[in-house]
């Protein structure tokens, strides 16, 4: 079953309307209160690496859609990564690391 394109465009503009306004909101709201909380500037701190986790970490556990963990060579290179990043805390050898790893398995 698929949508009148009319219906689809409608569906895209309210989305992207009600993001927008979503995220106004904040601003607006902050705007009222003069300063942001320390509690919400921690949150909002967060929020980069919870997002970055949330793309990253089905592509690593199920790159065909179905969980694999078992002769996963992302999930491999993945947990490398993740001790590099714990270890050298610099973006630069996280990348690198798992890049290596996953290039590596890929040739055996």
């Amino acid at each position: 079953m698929t949508a009148p394109d009319a219906t689809v465009w409608a569906a895209v503009v309210l989305a992207g309307v009600g993001t927008y306004a979503f995220r106004a909101s904040f601003l607006f709201l902050f705007e009222h209160l003069g300063t942001v909380p320390a509690r919400v500037e921690t949150a909002l701190g967060m929020v980069p690496a919870a997002v970055l986790s949330a793309l990253v970490m089905p592509a690593i556990l199920a790159p065909e859609g179905t969980v694999v963990v078992a002769g996963n060579g992302r999930l491999v290179a993945g947990g490398a990564a993740a001790l590099a990043a714990w270890y050298t805390e610099n973006i630069l050898a996280t990348i690198v690391v798992g890049l290596a790893v996953l290039l590596g398995l890929g040739f055996l």
